[in-house]
């Protein structure tokens, strides 16, 4: 059946959250002199298992790295709020994002965007990727008060393009927000290979490179 739209996730499928976030921290630690109280490494090592791949909110990791090093004369709101104001300067898209968005929309592919997290902060990231202007939509949980895996913010979002789900394909890089998710919504899924989870079972197709998705697309 043809495909008429694309569906992606956003962290860990397009954005290569694991090297952006690592790059934050690094500047960060660089940039707040009672940080480098505690040696950089440990750090950012620490950070990034608290972190839990994005699924714990930065508030309660800068709390836990304070409390842990004993980092004082710093307060772990100022901490989030330069995460908050200085993520998105650190923002790394995986390869050929742009030329694999350009080519579907050349091709008169509708496109979505997907995403977990706090509204105008993803939005950010994503207008930082250069991407903004080449989705049709844009749906963040905040914002829409929806959160993959519920099926009604896939729906949503095949109802604002348009399309229905046996027309649409989703890519995402989560085994079951993304794929199976998107697999019980109706659609197909293609898993973006994720080095954090071993296999997505649900998935029609597997990916390592963006630019694979045009041969799917366009078999």
């Amino acid at each position: 059946m043809k495909i008429q739209a694309v569906l992606f996730d956003l962290d860990g499928t397009l954005l290569d959250r694991d090297s952006s976030l690592l790059a934050f921290v690094s500047h960060q630690h660089d940039r707040i002199p009672a940080l480098q109280a505690v040696e950089k490494e440990p750090f950012v090592q620490r950070f990034i298992e608290l972190d839990n791949h994005g699924y714990v909110w930065k508030d309660k990791v800068y709390q836990q790295l304070i409390e842990e090093f004993g980092i004082v004369d710093l307060d772990w709101a100022d901490c989030l709020n330069d995460y908050v104001s200085g993520f998105q300067q650190h923002c790394v898209g995986f390869a050929n994002l742009h030329n694999m968005l350009t080519k579907l929309k050349e091709q008169g592919m509708k496109l979505a965007l997907i995403s977990n997290g706090l509204g105008q902060f993803q939005y950010d990231n994503i207008k930082a990727l250069d991407i903004a202007h080449l989705f049709d939509e844009v749906l963040i949980s905040e914002w829409e008060g929806l959160r993959k895996p519920a099926p009604a913010i896939f729906h949503r979002a095949l109802t604002r393009l348009d399309v229905a789900a046996e027309h649409a394909l989703f890519v995402g890089d989560h085994p079951d927000y993304d794929v199976r998710a998107s697999r019980e919504a109706g659609m197909r899924a293609v898993w973006k290979r994720s080095p954090h989870y071993e296999s997505a079972e649900h998935a029609d197709a597997v990916i390592d490179d963006l630019e694979e998705l045009i041969a799917i697309v366009f078999p």
